[in-house]
């Protein structure tokens, strides 16, 4: 038998995670409260941590908030040092509504919510391919929401701009005005509300022009990364980067933290949830989850109701039954969720060599 004075105890350890400091609070195996402690967000403060731990006991798990953001670092930290961590959600307003809200009172409701077992979520491990495709999305979506800015500053301006420059621009679609804003010459002096109207448009033009080549070129990066990423995903019809990618940044670097293709469709918000009352048995639509990934699966689905055969016909059938076309988007997006969750799973290098079995819809998801 083993000597019980060797078998060290086991720490449960929560965070509350903030820029520059984080706070922990650890938990013993009987939910006891062993003490608080604040660090630096740097490796220094992560070993520190490990380190303030180790006199209480063996670190176990970690629960915390925001491993995607200000706990991204801490969380990769004890990820490679085969730490388990786990994805804390914060703390509910009845909650806080009766112990208050201060970080160490959050770091031990994280850290409680781990030893209870209502937290198990696994984060993202944001450390390969689809790490590099989500940066450089961030990157596009910013470009793509500046141009748009910009396109609709120069309409602006052409709307107030003397009659002369209005009635030559104001006909003109994006890239047309965008081209002959661009080529404007700059005037030796601004004397004229002209002069100033049409420098401030070719400012704009230009502007717009530079996003547009940095788009190009993100675009290109990123069909090379979901390429290698994920050659089975983008080789489906109808999935290209933009849906892949969109997919790729949902599921992480570590697709097997989602534990089943039901867990996949209420991350992308496409599992009905029950909302059934005595003797009523009814479900209701799903309105969380993330909007990026339902958005790809509506794409998707959408795109399907035009080209695929198996699709059109079960649009037609749903139809004569009495659903409407939400209802029936709706459906399409279940059975796409379930069709891609394996694909999703499967990211490996080899996976180009598995066949992708492409489910028809035959009844209700």
């Amino acid at each position: 038998m083993d000597d019980p004075r060797q078998i060290r105890e086991q720490v449960t350890l929560g965070v509350d995670t903030h820029a520059e400091l984080h706070v922990a609070a650890a938990l013993d195996e009987r939910g006891r409260l062993l003490g608080t402690c604040t660090i630096a967000t740097t490796p220094t403060g992560f070993a520190e941590l490990v380190r303030w731990t180790a006199q209480y006991g063996e670190l176990a798990r970690v629960g915390m908030e925001g491993t995607g953001s200000y706990g991204a670092g801490l969380a990769r930290w004890l990820r490679a040092r085969d730490v388990a961590v786990v994805e804390v959600d914060r703390p509910d307003r009845r909650t806080r509504c009766r112990r208050g809200k201060s970080d160490s009172v959050d770091a031990e409701a994280a850290a409680r919510a781990v030893l209870a077992g209502t937290a198990t979520a696994q984060p993202k491990a944001g450390n390969g391919a689809v790490e590099m495709v989500r940066t450089l999305r961030v990157a596009r979506q910013s470009a793509i929401k500046a141009r748009t800015q910009a396109a609709n500053e120069l309409h602006a301006l052409v709307v107030t701009a003397p009659d002369a420059m209005r009635a030559q621009l104001r006909r003109l679609k994006v890239p047309q005005l965008v081209a002959t804003a661009a080529a404007f010459r700059r005037s030796p002096g601004l004397t004229t509300p002209t002069a100033a109207t049409k420098l401030a448009l070719k400012s704009i033009a230009m502007r717009y022009q530079h996003l547009s080549a940095e788009i190009n070129e993100l675009d290109q990066h990123l069909d090379q990364l979901v390429a290698a990423a994920a050659p089975t995903l983008v080789s489906i019809k109808g999935v290209g980067t933009d849906i892949a990618s969109t997919l790729l940044t949902i599921a992480g670097d570590n697709p097997e933290r989602l534990a089943s293709e039901g867990a996949f469709a209420h991350l992308v918000g496409v599992a009905p949830i029950e909302a059934s009352s005595g003797k009523i048995t009814r479900y209701r639509l799903n309105r969380g989850g993330d909007r990026q990934g339902n958005r790809a699966l509506y794409l998707l689905a959408v795109g399907r109701m035009g080209w695929d055969p198996a699709t059109r016909a079960y649009v037609a059938r749903r139809t004569a039954e009495g659903r409407t076309k939400p209802e029936i988007i709706r459906c399409l997006k279940r059975y796409i969720a379930r069709e891609l969750y394996p694909v999703l799973v499967a990211m490996t290098p080899d996976a180009h060599t598995r066949p992708v079995v492409q489910q028809v819809p035959s009844g209700r998801p």
